[in-house]
């Protein structure tokens, strides 16, 4: 039984997996880089889960044992002791190889799953930076972790059968998430044909052929989709999209994956969509 779980980063995407182990009632290590972002990884996971009691989806006492399960960290070698640690920082190559060389270090335990929630990288890259490949594997989570219900499990061809299917397990019974697999490539399932969509929808955009509200209600009102693809860009965070745009770019040289001017225009201007308050729109 998985019962001590590390995550590695406390931005969305970490403290979203922080809060939704938490919540299963795992104990949650969360390994940050400062004391200070350990201050705004607190702040990020007790603003959900206070938001989640406001919605009378949690109660308070829940809410409060959540909290009580949750402890950060500066060093790799506090998360020794886990029986999963799954990273979850930046789409940033090098970062994320750093990061497995000092779980691979840190992580005592021979049968311990290295996951990542990488949403563009190959996991045998990453895996190649390790001493045991076979314990590195891709659980992709949804943004937002604690409430999206899916998980992509990605191998790579080294990964052991037992840790693939302890991955699945760990989602499907410890986090009651559905799980889909996908074998390694860029962009797993969802990202692979998700990018291409929202790519062609800033393109638009760019174009003025549409405005970014037209666009979205134009799929909501006529797709029936529950979020238009600027607004699910925003969501997501634009910062995301144009790394696993560039990132599929890269390994498949396809046109239709080259991040459009518009889109990195407003990465390099900061306005990342909802977590900076203004993206394709304002918030």
């Amino acid at each position: 039984m998985t019962d001590r779980v590390g995550v590695v980063g406390c931005g969305t995407m970490g403290a979203g997996i922080a809060e939704l182990c938490a919540r299963a009632g795992l104990d949650v290590r969360v390994k940050v880089s400062s004391p200070a972002s350990a201050d705004a990884g607190r702040e990020r996971i007790v603003r959900s889960l206070d938001r989640a009691v406001a919605r009378g989806r949690l109660t308070p006492e829940a809410r409060s044992e959540a909290c009580s399960r949750i402890t950060f960290t500066a060093g790799f070698s506090e998360l020794a002791d886990r029986q999963i640690v799954i990273e979850s920082l930046p789409e940033d190559e090098k970062l994320k190889k750093r990061a497995f060389t000092e779980l691979d270090a840190a992580v005592t335990d021979p049968e311990a799953v290295l996951a990542s929630n990488t949403s563009s990288l190959r996991i045998g890259t990453l895996a190649d930076v390790t001493e045991r490949p076979e314990r590195v594997v891709g659980m992709h989570f949804f943004n937002p972790a604690q409430i999206l219900p899916l998980v992509e499990v990605v191998p790579c061809d080294r990964t052991s059968a037992t840790v693939t299917a302890k991955a699945e397990r760990f989602a499907a019974d410890a986090l009651g998430k559905q799980v889909i697999h996908s074998t390694d490539r860029c962009g797993f399932v969802v990202n692979a044909l998700l990018v291409p969509y929202l790519i062609a929808a800033v393109r638009m955009v760019e174009s003025g052929h549409a405005t970014a509200d037209d666009v979205d209600r134009g799929m909501k009102l006529g797709c029936s989709h529950p979020l238009g693809p600027l607004e699910l860009a925003d969501m997501i965070g634009l910062d995301t999209i144009a790394s696993v745009a560039a990132a599929l770019h890269a390994e498949f040289a396809e046109p239709v994956y080259a991040p459009p001017k518009l889109l990195t225009d407003l990465v390099e201007a900061g306005n990342l969509g909802r977590k900076t308050g203004s993206g394709f729109f304002d918030y």
